[in-house]
């Protein structure tokens, strides 16, 4: 079958029925299941209780993110040979189509997306709707701590999606639109739970990340996702950049203008590494402040 011109896919994103017809053909699928959330972190016991049929565990903490390193914010982009070593551990090919899935809207299996596509890899999904459209597609799961594959031999290298360090992401609210994926009351500075300092980059224009969504958790379609960041300043001349708490939900941000036909480089630091440098500028409220 078709991936690329397939009903309700975007050459990103795949629907249940396209990935359980996939599987049923026998196709080089490896499915990533991405569970993490801001207050439970570990989804090694929600895999358990049910998962795609074949798919294995990502850690994102672990596995999507360098623990040890001392910059770069709360979840920094691992080492390259890192990352090469724990996707051959899931078993990815060359040539393998990769499907990375949550329970929470894609915002954390967009984090697997965005790092496999800027290692090079060109056929990376999402499921559109994550784990709750596959339930209610009547689909199967398995239960139990799942079962590793053979040993991949994929080989991974950065470079492939645009990257803004804190200098290019305090540019790019000057010059261009940079995105702050962040709830609304992060944005604005009334409340910051986990970082340094409340507020956001000067500059930066708030679009929290469930705007990319429909009412059925799926993704909007591709003409409602451009108008959506049409009407915060996106367009095709005006280069974007998006960032959040610590680069993983702005990852949900570029995969979302992606399908909307837009390329926008990603500040994978975001606000935990900007909030550390106490050089850094500070604005608060609902205005982006002065750019």
């Amino acid at each position: 079958m078709s991936l690329t011109n397939g009903p309700g896919t975007s050459g990103h994103l795949i629907t249940p029925s396209d990935l359980h017809a996939l599987l049923r053909e026998g196709a080089p699928v490896r499915l990533l299941d991405v569970r993490w959330q801001l207050g439970k972190p570990d989804g090694r016991e929600d895999f358990a209780a049910g998962h795609l049929p074949g798919a294995v565990f990502v850690d994102l903490p672990t596995e999507l993110a360098d623990p040890g390193a001392t910059s770069g914010g709360r979840n920094p982009i691992p080492p390259v040979e890192r990352l090469q070593e724990n996707a051959r551990g899931w078993g990815i090919r060359p040539g393998d189509t990769v499907v990375a899935y949550d329970d929470a809207g894609g915002s954390s299996a967009a984090r697997a997306w965005w790092l496999l596509r800027h290692a090079g890899l060109e056929d990376v999904r999402v499921l559109d709707g994550a784990l709750s459209a596959w339930r209610a597609a009547g689909l199967p799961l398995e239960t139990g701590p799942g079962h590793r594959p053979e040993p991949g031999d994929v080989t991974l290298r950065y470079g492939a999606m645009p990257v803004l360090d804190a200098d290019a992401a305090e540019e790019m609210a000057r010059t261009g639109v940079l995105l702050d994926a962040r709830a609304p009351e992060r944005y604005r500075g009334e409340t910051e739970p986990i970082d340094p300092v409340a507020g956001h980059i000067p500059g930066a224009v708030n679009a929290p990340g469930e705007g990319n969504l429909g009412r059925d958790g799926a993704f909007l379609p591709p003409e409602q996702l451009r108008e959506r960041y049409a009407g915060l300043g996106v367009t095709d001349e005006a280069p974007a950049g998006a960032y959040c708490g610590s680069g993983i939900h702005a990852t949900h941000t570029v995969l979302a203008l992606a399908v909307a036909g837009k390329e926008a480089a990603l500040y994978p630091g975001s606000w935990s590494e900007w909030s550390s440098d106490p050089d850094r500028p500070v604005a608060t409220g609902e205005e982006p402040g002065e750019r």
